[in-house]
């Protein structure tokens, strides 16, 4: 999951009719499935891992027709909110329906889990805009199962990676290994979290297990004839505790 995501009980794919409300930049068409597009990091992901480019990023021109007002930071990391969740599933859709078909969260998922517990997401604002995210939830056991995909278990120590999404006009600048390492310190400090996981393809392991993630063996979820590995990464002691930088 280059980088963190769940998929809703119903494996097939879902309908993809655009989503009212959001800012004006998001509504647009999607692409048909099955055309080439880049994916964000995620748990489906296949997005690359390549480190930033040098030159600041520029917003693309839908995204700099927001208006910015003097209220809003330049850049900002805070909590998800349900009022996010259209933005977010428009970020998603993007990413995951055109590349593989389905979605790790449909919008009634996305706003069950920030409405149960929006601590447990990040998201990455430019300019009042959204453009990167996370949304974990509690689980109990020591495994994921198929439950784990749609339910948040506020009694357990395991904080589950369902998504990690970032907007197609921000790949490829590494931002998603910024946002992990965020929410990594973010899960952190919160005293009821021990440990996090997260499924992916084989391909993203090597990313997973650079922010300290480790294999536990193939997961026990499927989707279609997709399949995953299952990886666990401590909190205590996790190398990020010791990193002192500006990300």
């Amino acid at each position: 999951m280059e980088p963190c995501s769940s998929l809703p009980p119903s494996l097939g794919l879902r309908s993809t009719q655009k989503v009212l409300g959001g800012p004006p930049w998001l509504r647009r068409p999607l692409p048909k499935v099955g055309c080439p597009r880049e994916a964000p990091v995620a748990r489906m992901s296949t997005q690359s891992t390549h480190p930033p480019k040098p030159e600041a990023p520029h917003l693309p021109p839908a995204i700099s027709s927001c208006q910015r007002r003097h209220t809003l930071p330049a850049s900002e990391f805070r909590c998800l909110t349900p009022e996010d969740a259209v933005s977010a599933f428009e970020i998603e859709r993007e990413a995951f329906i055109s590349v593989l078909g389905v979605c790790p969260l449909y919008l009634d998922e996305i706003r069950h889990f920030l409405t149960l517990c929006p601590e447990l997401s990040l998201g990455w604002f430019e300019e009042g805009c959204l453009v990167a995210f996370i949304i974990g939830s509690l689980w109990d056991k020591d495994r994921l199962m198929q439950e784990s995909l749609t339910m948040h278990r506020p009694g357990g120590h395991i904080a589950h990676l369902h998504v990690l999404a970032v907007h197609c006009a921000f790949r490829q600048q590494g931002r998603g290994p910024i946002l992990l390492w965020r929410y990594l310190h973010h899960l952190g400090s919160q005293p009821a979290v021990h440990r996090a996981a997260l499924m992916c393809e084989d391909a993203l392991v090597p990313f997973y297990e650079r922010f300290g993630f480790h294999a536990m063996g193939p997961c026990a979820i499927t989707v279609g004839s997709l399949s995953f590995t299952e990886l666990h990464c401590s909190l205590q002691g996790h190398p990020f505790l010791r990193r002192n930088s500006g990300c």
